[in-house]
C-alpha cells in the first residue's frame, strides 16, 4: 500500500502569522518563524517537513488562503 506524503507551500509575504494554522496541525508540522516577512510578521513554515500528510488542515483554517497543500504517493 503506497504512503502518501504531504508538503506544504505558505506565501510568505501575504502570511500574517496569526498562528490559527498551527493548533490545525495534527502532525505538529507548522510553526511560526523566528524571521519576520516584508510586513514585518513573523510567517508559517514546515518546521517537520517530514511527518506532513497532506490532510490540508492548515489551508482550511487559514484565514487569508495562503497555504497551499501538496500530495503525492510514495511507495514503501
Amino acid at each position: 500500500m503506497a504512503k502518501v506524503k504531504g508538503a506544504i507551500v505558505v506565501e510568505v509575504e501575504r502570511c500574517k502569522g496569526c498562528g490559527v494554522c498551527e493548533p490545525a496541525c495534527p502532525q505538529d508540522v507548522i510553526k511560526l518563524a523566528k524571521e519576520v516577512n516584508g510586513k514585518g510578521y513573523n510567517y508559517a513554515y514546515m518546521q517537520n517537513p517530514e511527518e506532513c500528510t497532506g490532510c490540508a488542515n492548515c489551508a482550511m483554517v487559514c484565514p487569508d488562503a495562503v497555504i497551499t497543500v501538496y500530495r503525492e504517493k510514495v511507495s514503501q
